[in-house]
């Protein structure tokens, strides 16, 4: 699994907890310090199932300052987030095809059991 993380992030620092204590195998994603590509970002859409927008942080000061008046195609939001990866929602994790935001956290138990479940 690879995780969208951010070691300020008390979700992020949920989310960790909760695979680590079922035992999965991560790999951490620094999305602030190594922000995804357009082509990355792209493929996460689709692993999530949804567009940019829905997992832009409008809390974000940033947002609030820059962008909340403003109407943005898919493409648009996909660079504003590759460029400003403080907007991105976190925790992100993904496993092969799917992914999910780990908002809340225990949102993951789900998906390692769905995972789990799968493979027996």
């Amino acid at each position: 699994m690879i995780i969208y993380y951010n070691a300020r992030c008390s979700k992020c620092r949920e989310t960790l907890e909760i695979l680590e204590k079922n035992k999965c195998e991560v790999t951490f994603r620094e999305y602030l310090k190594e922000p995804p590509t357009k082509k990355e970002f792209t493929q996460l859409l689709k692993k999530l199932n949804c567009d940019a927008f829905d997992i832009v942080r409008k809390t974000e000061p940033l947002y609030k300052e820059r962008f909340s008046s403003k109407k943005l195609t898919n493409t648009q939001w996909i660079k504003v987030l590759c460029e400003n990866p403080i907007l991105i929602e976190r925790p992100i994790v993904i496993d092969g095809v799917k992914a999910l935001v780990g908002r809340p956290p225990i949102l993951v138990l789900d998906f390692i059991k769905k995972k789990s479940s799968k493979r027996t």
